[in-house]
């Protein structure tokens, strides 16, 4: 199976030009309900038989997720979000697990917390374990969440599966690489990064801490594919960064 590891899918209402894609001065435009097939024909053109989604940072929107899932099982499999820092992160976090969500999505800089922080990520780590949830932290050229502070958190929590999105692309690559080479449970997810970049972890790290991610509809699917064809051109190892690692962190193999 391929298996797209990061992609976002926003009900998307409010007044951000970032969600709406009104130009400055602009009324947005109004409120259209997400159309699902936009992400599965683009799928269905890259041979990619599953995708995990997830709403923008911008806007949490965990029950349009839960009901993208539900709609579409065989295709999608969502990751839910909370702010660690509210009152019922972890309330949230058990509500989303039993609605049949695959994972936990963080941004720390978006919400406005620090990834090393013991007191307020440990709670939601130790929920994660407890309902069996893989966390991804987006990781993007962030001193909120640089790779060495994602690992102070994972190396504690060796039972969560802890996903570095992007890689830390773009001058994080080499503190990523680091940490997923010295902590079991923590993987590299390879949307917005360069080819090189790619090569070089996975000539560090072989193919079984490498998820392809997309991130949809920033990208698409046949680049991203394309991408890890050119880094990657062993088919066995690749068979595993296309979709055989997620589908063991997701127990689905």
């Amino acid at each position: 199976m391929i298996i797209d590891a990061y992609n976002t899918t926003q009900n998307v209402r409010g007044r951000s030009d970032y969600l709406t894609g009104a130009k400055p001065g602009q009324a947005p435009p109004p409120h259209v309900p997400f159309d699902p097939q936009r992400i599965l024909t683009r799928m269905d053109a890259a041979g990619v038989d599953m995708a995990m989604v997830c709403s923008l940072a911008q806007r949490i929107e965990n029950d349009f997720i839960i009901s993208l899932v539900k709609a579409h099982p065989a295709r999608l499999f969502g990751f839910g979000q909370v702010m660690p820092q509210a009152d019922d992160a972890l309330d949230e976090i058990a509500r989303i697990a039993v609605a049949g969500l695959s994972g936990l999505k963080l941004h720390p800089s978006m919400h406005g917390y620090h990834v090393a922080d013991h007191g307020l990520l440990d709670p939601i780590f130790e929920a994660c374990a407890r309902y069996r949830l893989p966390v991804l932290i987006n990781a993007l050229d962030d001193a909120f969440c640089a790779p060495l502070a994602i690992e102070e958190i994972a190396r504690n929590h060796p039972d969560v599966p802890t996903i570095i999105a992007h890689m830390g692309a773009v001058w994080n690559v080499p503190e990523a690489i680091l940490v997923a080479e010295r902590q079991p449970n923590i993987y590299l997810e390879t949307s917005a990064t360069l080819l090189a970049d790619v090569r070089r972890a996975y000539a560090r790290l072989g193919p079984r801490k490498i998820l392809m991610g997309s991130e949809w509809p920033g990208s698409d699917f046949d680049l991203e594919r394309m991408k890890i064809a050119k880094a990657i051109p062993d088919e066995r190892d690749r068979a595993l960064v296309e979709g055989g690692n997620m589908a063991r962190i997701l127990r689905l193999a």
